[in-house]
This record gives C-alpha cells, structure tokens and sequence, in this order.
C-alpha cells in the first residue's frame, strides 16, 4: 500500500473564482482610494449624517469605478430623501424645546444642543432652552457649562431653581458645592 505524504505539505492559497472564471485583484491605489472614501460615505450614512454623506458620496461620482456608479447614485437619492425627511417645523419655540427634549432622552446629545441652541437663537431669554442644556451638560459631564447654564436659566426664571432641586438629571451633580451653593443660596 503506498502512502502519502500529507503531514510536511504546506497549504496553497488559492485565488478567488466566481461563475466566469479566476477573478485577478487590482492593486490600484486610486481605487482602493475610492473605496475608502466609500466606506467612510457609508459609515456616515449608517450615523445619520446624511447631508455629510451626500456631499461624500457626490464628490466620488466622477472618480469611482464604472460598477461603483449606480451604487453611489442610488445612495445619494437616498441621502436626499432622508435630508428631505428629517426637515421638522415648529409652531412654536415650545414644540423645538419638546423635540429637543426627545432627542436629549434618545441620547442624540449634538442634536438636542443644536435645537435648544436654535431656540436661543430665536429667543435669548428663553429660560427653559438654558434649563436644557444645563440638562444636557449635566449628563454629558460638562460640569462647569451645565453651572453656566444653570445659573442662567435660574436667571431668567427663579422657578428653574426648585425644579431643579428635585431634577433626576441632575444627580451627577449633586456632589458638587457650586451646584448645591446655586440650589440653596440661602443655607
């Protein structure tokens, strides 16, 4: 009986085959490049950042790979249609400070600072959009920007002081001497 020798053989590597024979991988770096830029278009995409991936994905329409073309295109359609969606209207600075109060409890930080930063924007004396981003401060451990806003809030409104005595979203501050010091000026 003869035997084989399996034990010594080292493994070859084969290369890739699809249905119309080997496929030869191209080492070109301008379209690793595009691919690159692809990838990062699509990671942007899967955050939501939808204007920033169009502007990505159009910038590497003319550049791409002829098979990349209907891929990229189909994503800037979509990319248009979600910008187009995620456009809100406010009747009022109330509804943006609920929406941004939505976001802020989603955990969408940059978006909700956005909206209340609009709401000030529109309105500075709005004590309720510098409650909120004391808020969002406080839970984003921005201890010294949540005082700030705070104090303004307090400000504007001596009401936001008893709430936010008894405010949840506050607990990490509570450690805090110049937190408590704003809550009970008088103790």
């Amino acid at each position: 009986m003869a035997q084989t020798k399996t034990a010594n053989a080292t493994p070859q590597k084969r290369t890739p085959r699809t249905l119309a024979g080997h496929v030869v991988p191209v080492a070109d770096e301008g379209r690793v490049h595009v691919l690159k830029l692809y990838e990062a278009a699509l990671k942007l995409m899967q955050e939501g950042k939808y204007e920033q991936a169009h502007v990505a994905f159009n910038g590497m329409l003319s550049t791409a790979p002829p098979e990349l073309g209907h891929s990229i295109r189909m994503y800037v359609n979509a990319c248009l249609q979600q910008v187009a969606k995620g456009k809100t209207n406010f009747q009022s600075h109330e509804e943006r400070y609920d929406y941004a109060i939505s976001l802020l409890n989603n955990g969408n930080y940059a978006d909700a600072r956005e909206e209340f930063k609009a709401i000030l924007a529109a309105n500075d004396s709005a004590d309720y959009a510098f409650y909120g981003l004391a808020v969002l401060s406080s839970m984003t451990g921005e201890t010294h920007t949540c005082l700030e806003h705070l104090t303004e809030a307090i400000r504007l409104n001596a009401k936001n002081r008893i709430q936010a005595r008894s405010d949840s979203d506050f607990q990490d501050m509570a450690d805090d001497p110049r937190f408590t010091e704003l809550l009970y000026p008088e103790a």
